[in-house]
This record gives C-alpha cells, structure tokens and sequence, in this order.
C-alpha cells in the first residue's frame, strides 16, 4: 500500500503542476497589463501594481506636511514609515495652506515649499501617492478649499462653472508641474496622481447609468490639466463608499473615467462617535468587516484591488473623549482589518491616516478639534507604540512575500478547520503555487479564544497543521496568515502555522523570522532540509526536529524572547509578539536588527555598519549582518560588540537621557478687548464696512446689511463686530452661525448681554438680549460688540455655509444706523506669510501682535500666581517667555498642558500661541483635549520662547487657566531635535502691527 500511495502521490503532484502551468499562462492571457498610454514604467492588471517590471505590495500610509510646519521634522515621519515596512506614503496637498487669496500662490515660503517631500521620498526609497484634490475633505476647514472661494462668487463648487475652475486652475497647475518633476518616469518616486477626492458623482442614478455630465465635465477638466502640465503617471480616483461607482473604465466608459479606480473604507467608524456612521456601513458593531472582494471582481475586475483610504484610526470630534478613541482602532484593529484586507485580495492600501498631526493654526473644520491624532499608528506627538509595532508586523511581511502581488482566491469558508468558529480565505499565487490562507473568527466581533487545525495545499499534497501537538490559535480579536510554498531566497517554507516576519540574505544564506504570540505554539517545515539544531533557546519550548514531507518539520513554543534555530545552514529565528514588535529590517539594505525602541536605517561601507535609530530605555542590540562586518556605529558612535554562537553581533545600548522643563512662571498680562467700549476708535485699517446689501451666498440674510463675515474678506476664527443705533431699543436677537461647538458674547456700550456657551452639535445659535440691566444712550450713538468664534468652514456641499450674523434686530428702535467689522489683521493680505493666514484670529492682541516673539511687554501687569485669571466678561492676553537647553543627539517631544482651577467657571475659551504658532484650541465648557503637543522647530530647544495665551470669558463669572508642559518622551536618537531649529520659521514681531488696533 505505502508503494502504491507514492505512485498515487507523484500522479498528484504531476497532475498539479501541470495545471498550475495552464493556469499561470491562463492568468497572462485574462489579465493583460494596462498602462495609462504616456508610460510603461508604471502598469497595472487584475492582481496589482508593476513598476519597472517589478510587482509590489503597495502598502502605504497618509501624511500631511501641512499639520506639521516644520520641514525638518517630515524626515522623522518617513523614516518611521519606512521602518515599519511600508512602501509607500500618500500626501494631500492643501490649496487653501497655499493660496491665501485669489492672487497669491505659495510654494515656496517655509513649510510650504513640499519639494523636500519628494527628495526624501527617493532618498528613503518609498513611493509617492500624490493627492492635490483640489477637494480634500481631511476634517479641514472648508474641506480644504481656500476660504475665499466660500463666498458663493465662485459658483456651488466642484462642478464645471467657469469661475470655479478658473480659481482652481493656478493651483493644480502648479502642483502638476511640482510632481511632473517627481515621477517615477523619471527615475524618481510619485508612482499615481489622484484626480478630486471621495467624489463619487459620475452618475445621476447608479443604477440605470444616467451620466452626471456637469461632474464628468468638471474631472474632464481636472484630467486634462493635469496632463498638459506635465503628469505622466497614472490618474487615480477615490471612491467614498462601494455604492457609487465612479470614474471607473470596467464599470463603463463614460466621460471622466481615470486609469485606476480606488475604493475608501471606515469600516470602524471615521470618528469616535460612533452614532454618525451608520449611513455607510450599517449600525456600528466592533470589529465587524466588511466584504470587498465581489465588489471589486463585479465593479473593477481588470484593476487591482486599491484602497486609497482604509482606515487608520478615528478622528475625536468636538465633545469626544480625552485622548480620541484609540481602544477602537488600537493594535487589535490593525491585526485583524488590515489581514482582512489580504484575505479579500487586496494589493493597494493606504491607511488614513499614519500619521495625523495636528489642527494648529485653525485648520480644523467643525467637526474636530485641535486634535489630529487619529489614533493612527505614528502619534500626535510622534510617538510609536502597539499599534505601530502591530502594524509593522505585517507590512514587514507584505514587503517580503512577492507573491503575494498575484494571486487568486481560491475558497474561503469553515471548511479549512476543524473548528465551525474560523474561517480561511485561501489565496494561491497561479505561477509559483505559493499559497496564503488567512483566518478569522466567523464572526469578526467575537474575541474568543479560539483553537483549530488548517486544511492547507502544498507541493507535498494536502496536509492538515500543525500535525504534530501544537494548535492554532485566535485569541481575542486576532488574524493570522498562514503561508504554504512561500519562497524566501533560494529555500521555501512548505509551510508555517507562525507568522513570517520577513527574511533577509546574508552571505547567500537566508535567515528567516518567523513569530507567534507570546506563549503560543509553531511549527513549519523547511522543504528539502535534512538536519536542525537550537542554537539558542531564550523562551522556546517543546522544540522538535520531523523529518517528513521531502523535508523537515520543526515544533515549538515560543515564551518572551527570541531563539534561534539552524537548519541545513539557514538560520531561523523564533519571536513571540512583543519580540518581534521590536524587530527591524531596514530598507536598502540586508541587515537584521532585534532591541531598539526604533531603527530608522542602516548603511554598510566594506565592514563597516552604521545603524540610526532611537533608543528609550537602555537595550541590547543585537544585529544579524554579513560576517564581512568588524565594526558597528549606533547614530555614529561606535559600540562594542561580541558575535554570537549563532553568528549575530551583540551589544549594549544606554538608555536616554532625563529631561526636565523649567517652569512656566513670570507670566504679565493685559485686557485684550477694548473695543467692548462705546468710544473705542474702529476708524483705522483693521476694521472694514460691512454694508454689503446684496450677496452670492446662496443663503439669503434675514437683515441687511450682510453680516457674513467671509464677504468682508475675513475668513477663520474670532471676528469682532460692532454695530451703531440711535435712540432707545429694549433688547436684541442676534442670529449667529459658526459651526458645531462655536460661540459669541454680546455687549452694549461696554457692559455684558450674554453669551452663547456653544455645545458640541449647535452649528448657530439665537438668542434674544434684553437690554434691562445695561445703559441705553439716548443722546448719543450706542455701540453693540459681538465677538463671534467660528470653529472652521463645513465641508462639501457645506462649505459656502455662511459664518457670521443670520439676522440683527433691535426690539423698539428704528434699526441699526451701520455695522463695523474686524478680523485676521491685514484679512487675506497674508501678513505671516510662513505661518500663513489661519494662523490668527481677530482678537485685538493678535491684531498688534502680542503672541509674536520679540514684543515686549514690560508695561503689562504681572500675574500673582500660577493660574491665569480674567476677571468678568472679557478677554485677557497672557505672555510669558521662558529659555530652553535640551541635550543634542536627542529626539525630545513636548506637550503643553492646559486646565481649568477648581474655583474657576468653565464659560471660557482659550487660545495657546508657542512662538507665534496657535497650537491650541481650548474649550472646557465643551471639548475634553488638555493636551497640545508642540514640535520642535515650533519650540525653540536652544533658545527663548515666547508663550501666549488668549483667554475670553463668556460670563461675568471671568475664568481662570492653568498652563503647565510636559516631555512625552525623549529618545537617544539620529534625529537631533536640538538642532531643529530653522529661525525662519519664527518671524518676530515688528511695529507694522500696530497699525492694527
């Protein structure tokens, strides 16, 4: 019989490769690569992207330049994103950051210039997603629109009206000709340029096809621009859901149709309140996925599967817990949703975001506060943690397994366990055979702890495993992949119930890592090995050696740690999770590294090796390199190392320093809102008429004149209004819009009326003052102020939503004789050109100047001590400076930390300026963020920084604010932050600002 069932057995195997070779030219024929017509370096089919010949995993993550202004600092971002295994990063650009007015386009004052996102970009070796909209959403003011186009003077908006793309043409122009310069093409790294952003308005009615002419007409347009400027790589579209269908060729050859159509997708919610999403996807219910391979095989079959935006995290609205919501998309999601996405065969993605930053400078539209975190996997304060680690694990992966660049799925079902709670999606790649079979509960909400066996293919046959003792396990919300004939080098994996974590070549010998949870069990088999041994056993358990298979099966347990096992010459490394969090391959080179907090790179010069990155807590470093290696540096410093007896080098690395802040102290203030009073003066060049008496806006005033503030040329933030009458009147009802969570405070003649609070949801509030407890003059004119926060334009069809005064009206007066307006000094004059014109409010301090560094303030009155307090309704400006001398060679993060004193009314809002940088938003009545990060470069670490802070009292009560920082980490590290500091990026105060008051 055991003669028979060989003969059987070699039938099999001839039977299979044989179909395997039919199926392969099959592949060929049915999925021809496409290209966009202009280049043949980047091409495309039904599996995924090619660049110069080569398939690739394109695994990337979004970044905006624009939430964080210190160009120094986009290095640290991308050398992160690049150590987590990823192979790409996506930027939108924003047209608003860029074009303060409709005359004026920037791409070349500080943060502005993105041409260092590029040439990091090809000296780091990822690939380039670049999104210019000229729509982006991003939770950004207006959607990313520049705020004069919300006028209504430019049309409705992202359609084809002439005016529209007439004030949209300057700026994609000049962003095609910046990328044009970048392109793969030409031997550098934008591989895709995405046309508009999550507009999926192609058709009238989905289902019978009716064209959306004036949509198709207006992406006609943006397409053709794009190409006449010089744009050579392929033009990408985003879909916001599976349900519109857009800008696809497969689904139709309408107008408007791009090269490669994408899909977005939230499927834990976009934001932590979790009550908004169930128009998308259903009532929300954790960890539940959603399908998408039918979707692409029915919509899109000759694509690859692309998702431009899959999730990330979750933004923390007005109102939203301390901290976001990260529990919702933690180390767990990243597990299990983005394997997911490998079980449905998708080849493409982009997490939104990687790295989310922050709402400084009032970027932020209504619907976040200064908060950008995102819970994404790099932080706010650009720190790394599980999730990142998590997220690494498997992008480490994708970036060694090329076969998974083309493969077909199979099966998918409970019929590959022996457990009815898991199922397996089988994906097989149709020229190498190698296999990938990703597990999951049935039910992806449930966290049980779950055991099986896999029904898997091989070479070798059909084989359940693990077959010796051990299980596979999920426990809690958890994925894995197992991988059958999986090639690394010249060897192959038969198969492996642990996960690869990557491999790398050394002195043409393999090593390969492999992990499994902490405390779980693995088993693998190298085909054709004969003989293993333990070289080292730190953790490991149960290790056994089965010679089977036409090769050899090994078994363990893997506790904390790493060991090392040696078959037939290939070194095999075993890591339990937390082992392998700290794992590292970098790019560009062969090189393994296990210890650090971070490895940002390597770099080898004959035996040589210089290794960069961060370190926390002191560690060892331990290196597998080529043997020709005699000396290593760490951030250029040389350590001492020993070789291990397998064949590593070990050595010691100390811990960061500690650092202390000075405190925040000898803080002086001065009342901020003179022009409460009737016999301010409002004739200087700060204020402007508002007597406009008709509008574009497509929301028709209740009472003239036009109160919309953006018609005036002031856009963002506080604006102050003061409106005259003559003669007697008894109360007013002010109509005031400025989206969810703002707010404005009336007077009259200098005395309080009331405020309106805000809440996290009230986008306008009316209100009706009586003026019974203030003083009326009868004789002469009488002045009401309405100071007026807005929290940031609403996006999409939102964003000509006015912001300002709906309706004034005077009860028993004959009416308002006119109205002054103040805002942003100079408007859209773009005073600050470096921190630019969402940079300030209106408020009479910012005004003149007062959050600038090198005002001086010696004739302000000192605050007695440590909280700073404003007495009644108004608004008081606190400045402080205080000196920095951080330690170079380290990469330090700071957070400012803001509160309320128990004896103080929360009725107020606050503003936090570093160095003349509002990277704050306050609002304890309302939100829940005590914590601003600053980075450096913002902060000056070797030098004077000025403090500011803007306090406005909507009560009589007054307010009080503690301000206080904190280091968030500090890490030894090649990125020396000390050294961050570009003095352009902080412009000092000058006496033009007095012009202003």
């Amino acid at each position: 019989m055991a003669g028979l069932r060989r003969i059987l057995h070699s039938l099999w195997i001839s039977l299979f490769f044989l179909c395997l070779s039919s199926t392969a030219e099959d592949s060929v024929t049915q999925w021809p690569l496409h290209n966009d017509g202009y280049n043949k370096v980047v091409e495309w089919d039904h599996y995924s992207f090619q660049i110069d010949t080569q398939r690739i995993f394109v695994f990337s993550g979004e970044f905006h330049y624009w939430r964080i202004p210190v160009p120094d600092l986009w290095r640290d971002i991308l050398e992160k994103v690049k150590a987590a295994g990823f192979t790409a990063f996506s930027f939108y650009s924003n047209w608003a950051y860029h074009a303060p007015n409709n005359e004026t386009l920037d791409f070349s004052t500080g943060a502005h210039d993105i041409t260092p996102l590029f040439e990091l970009a090809k000296e780091l070796g990822l690939y380039i997603i670049v999104r210019p909209g000229p729509y982006i959403n991003a939770e950004t003011t207006a959607g990313g629109f520049p705020l004069w186009l919300t006028t209504g003077d430019y049309g409705s908006l992202r359609n084809n009206d002439t005016r529209y793309t007439n004030a949209w043409k300057p700026y994609f122009t000049e962003m095609s000709k910046i990328t044009s310069r970048y392109q793969v093409t030409d031997g550098e790294n934008a591989i895709c340029y995405q046309i508009e952003n999550e507009y999926g308005d192609q058709w009238i009615s989905t289902t019978d096809k009716t064209p959306n002419e004036t949509a198709i007409s207006y992406m006609e347009l943006l397409e053709e621009n794009a190409r006449q400027n010089g744009i050579r790589i392929p033009l990408t579209s985003n879909d916001p859901n599976m349900n519109s269908h857009s800008w696809g060729s497969d689904f139709s050859n309408e107008g408007g149709n791009v090269d490669i159509a994408g899909v977005d997708s939230y499927p834990s919610c976009w934001t932590c309140d979790l009550s908004v999403c169930d128009s998308t996807n259903g009532a929300y219910v954790a960890y539940q996925v959603v399908d998408y391979y039918d979707y692409f095989q029915d919509y899109q079959p000759t694509l690859p599967e692309f998702m431009p935006e899959f999730q990330g995290g979750s933004y923390n609205p007005w109102g939203g817990p301390e901290g976001g919501c990260p529990d919702d998309t933690g180390a767990d999601f990243a597990n299990l949703f983005y394997r997911w996405n490998i079980g449905q065969r998708v080849t493409a993605m982009s997490l939104y975001m990687i790295f989310g930053g922050t709402n400084w400078g009032g970027i932020a539209a209504p619907v976040t506060a200064s908060s950008y975190d995102y819970s994404s996997p790099i932080s706010e304060d650009r720190s790394i943690g599980s999730k990142y680690y998590e997220t690494k694990l498997l992008a480490l992966f994708t970036r060694s397994a090329k076969d998974l660049t083309m493969t077909d799925l199979i099966g998918n079902g409970t019929q590959y366990t022996d457990n009815s709670a898991v199922r397996a999606y089988e994906l097989r790649n149709p020229s190498t055979n190698a296999g990938f079979y990703a597990t999951f509960h049935v039910n992806t909400s449930s966290g049980t702890n779950e055991a099986f066996h896999l029904k898997v293919d091989t070479s070798a046959g059909s084989l359940t495993v693990p077959s010796h003792g051990g299980v596979l396990r999920l426990n809690g919300h958890q994925s894995k992949i197992v991988v059958t004939d999986f090639t690394f080098g010249s060897a192959k994996l038969l198969y492996s119930t642990a996960e690869v974590l990557t491999f790398s070549i050394l002195d043409g010998v393999p090593t390969l890592a492999l992990w499994v949870p902490t405390g779980e069990s693995g088993e693998f088999n190298i085909h054709g090995a004969k003989k293993g041994s333990i070289k080292s056993c730190q953790g490991c358990s149960k290790v056994k050696f089965i010679k089977e298979h036409g090769g050899l099966t090994a078994t363990f347990t893997q506790s904390y740690g790493m060991s090392v096992l040696e078959i037939d010459g290939i070194r095999v490394l075993l890591l339990d999770r937390t082992y392998a969090y700290e794992f590292w391959a970098p790019a560009l080179t062969t090189i393994l590294v296990q210890g650090p907090y971070l490895v940002r790179g390597a770099s080898l010069s004959g035996s040589k090796l210089a290794v960069t990155g961060d370190i926390v807590n002191s560690t060892t470093l331990e290196i597998f390199a080529p043997k020709a290696v005699k000396s290593v540096t760490w951030n250029g410093k040389e350590i001492s190392t020993r070789q291990t007896e397998y064949g590593s080098l070990k050595g010691s690395l100390s811990s960061s320093k500690s650092i202390t802040l000075p405190k925040l102290t000898s803080w002086k203030s001065k009342d901020s809102l003179p022009e409460r009073f009737a016999d301010y003066d409002d004739s200087g060049i700060a204020w402007v008429d508002a007597d406009h008496m008709t509008t574009l806006n497509p929301r028709t005033p209740t009472t003239l004149p036009v109160l919309y503030a953006d018609e005036y040329g002031f856009h963002n933030g506080i604006r102050l209004w003061r409106g005259y009458f003559n003669g007697s009147a008894s109360a007013v009802n002010l109509n005031v819009q400025g989206g969810t969570a703002f707010g404005w405070t009336a007077w009259l003649n200098g005395e309080h009326l009331g405020s309106f609070y805000g809440n996290d949801s009230a986008e306008q509030a009316s209100l009706t003052l009586p003026f019974t407890n203030v003083t009326v003059h009868t004789t002469k004119s009488n002045v009401l102020l309405v100071v007026h926060d807005d929290t940031g334009h609403d996006e999409t069809t939102g964003a000509l939503n006015p912001r300002g005064i709906l309706d004034a009206t005077l009860t028993d007066s004959t009416g308002f004789t006119h109205w002054r307006l103040a805002g942003t000094a100079g408007g859209e004059s773009n005073l600050d050109p470096v921190r630019g014109v969402y940079n300030e409010d209106g408020l009479y301090g910012e005004r003149v100047g007062w959050h600038l560094p090198g005002y001086k303030e010696s004739s302000w009155t000192s605050v007695k001590g440590s909280a700073l307090s404003v007495s009644g309704a108004t608004v008081g400006f606190f400045r402080t400076t205080v000196s920095l001398d951080l330690p170079s060679d380290h990469d330090i993060s700071i957070s400012f930390v803001l509160g309320t004193p128990s004896s103080s009314a929360l009725t107020y809002r606050a503003q936090l300026f570093v160095n003349g940088y509002q990277y704050g938003r306050f609002n304890p009545y309302i939100g829940n963020q005590v914590e601003f990060p600053v980075p450096p470069g913002v902060l000056d670490y070797s030098g004077e920084n000025t403090i500011a802070v803007a306090v406005w009292a909507q009560s009589k009560e007054g307010g009080s604010i503690s301000v206080d920082w904190k280091v968030n980490y500090a890490a030894g590290s090649s990125l020396n932050t000390r050294q961050i500091n570009e003095a352009s990026l902080r412009p000092v105060w000058t006496e033009k600002r007095l012009k202003y008051v």
